[in-house]
């Protein structure tokens, strides 16, 4: 390797004063997103380190070298690299400890919302309010959850009731418009004839097997059985709540942050409120463990999309159906870490209480 400046500095471990520096330089961003500069920097750390301006420069320049730091004009400050942020969120951060008027507040508004029909999405929003930045809540799955029961109930001369329950006490219905007339004796041994074959086995076997399934039986000539086998994906999806997958809320604060002033960046927005396949693939991906809080930055997502982005995700469980789900939060690098991990921390145990 040649014995260039960043050569000469690649490897090695940050001292004492430059892992303060790099801090101050990464928190004063975070507050104004205006590229810091050495004399500000050196009013910043006055208490801390008596450096001049000039020392200051010096210790900048080689934060920059090592890519720590970068530099967007001759003239200006410098901001944070994603490799930076890395370092800030691994080694330097300390998670800030909420209030407890704020936990209680957190506490309130999730239970509020978990009365409520829409739960999740109503969630998604009130995570979008507290950090200011975009929200995402994706459902649980269950893919795993067997059958308990399956119940056939006529309603009208064309009209019937599928009712499945399964093993973690959630029960879908279905309601079902029959071209021909419904019998309720036919009804009862249908189900009887289905249960045979469907108890105890997982949603994601029966949704995989269940043509099979009917045909072994011999009742797939059946137009009752036929009416229900072409209807069975709305009930045996793997998502707790049939149809609803994923809720994004709070894009409105995104278009508040400086970063995203310039008509590029609200195009940027735009298009990522539009990618909710690529929002879903990254949640998905995420490493984040109950408890824990993954934090993704800009180039580490390998995404276009994402590169002025980072992604903080955690897992919720929701209880009643043994699944756990994904909470997510979208903003500029220059995001307030320390306080939306702790945040996400509580948001993520009071929707898994009791749940």
């Amino acid at each position: 390797m040649k014995n260039t400046p960043f050569a000469r500095h690649a490897g090695r471990e940050l001292s004492a004063r430059e892992r303060s520096i790099l801090q101050a330089i990464i928190q004063n961003f975070i507050l104004d997103a205006t590229p810091v500069g050495s004399r500000n920097l050196s009013k910043f750390l006055q208490e801390e380190l008596h450096l001049s301006p000039a020392t200051l420069r010096n210790a900048m320049s080689d934060l920059e070298e090592m890519g720590f730091i970068a530099q967007p004009h001759t003239s200006s400050g410098r901001v944070p690299t994603d490799k930076g942020y890395r370092y800030y969120v691994d080694s330097l951060m300390n998670v800030e400890h909420l209030p407890k008027p704020e936990i209680a507040a957190i506490q309130q508004n999730i239970l509020a919302a978990k009365h409520q029909e829409a739960a999740l999405k109503d969630v998604s929003k009130i995570l979008g309010s507290l950090s200011r930045y975009l929200s995402v809540v994706k459902m649980p799955q269950i893919a795993h959850a067997t059958i308990d029961k399956l119940e056939l109930f006529r309603l009208a001369s064309h009209r019937l009731l599928v009712v499945l329950t399964l093993n973690s006490d959630i029960v879908r219905t279905l309601s079902l418009e029959a071209s021909f007339e419904l019998e309720n004796a036919e009804c009862e041994d249908l189900a009887r004839a289905l249960n045979e074959r469907l108890a105890g086995k997982s949603l994601d076997f029966i949704r995989t097997n269940l043509q099979n399934l009917v045909r072994e039986a011999d009742l797939d000539n059946h137009a009752l059985v036929r009416l229900f086998v072409d209807s069975a994906d709305a009930l045996l999806t793997d998502h707790v709540v049939p149809g609803d997958t994923v809720h994004i809320a709070g894009a409105q604060h995104l278009f508040d942050q400086p970063e995203f002033g310039s008509p590029s960046r609200v195009r940027s927005i735009i298009e990522l409120m539009e990618s909710e396949e690529i929002i879903v693939h990254l949640l998905e991906n995420s490493a984040a463990q109950e408890g824990a809080v993954s934090i993704a930055i800009g180039s580490e997502m390998d995404s276009t999309l994402m590169e002025e982005y980072s992604l903080l995700t955690t897992k919720y469980r929701y209880a009643s159906a043994n699944a756990v789900g994904t909470i997510g939060l979208i903003g500029p690098k220059r995001m307030n870490y320390s306080r939306l991990i702790a945040i996400m921390h509580y948001v993520a145990s009071a929707l898994s209480h009791e749940m």
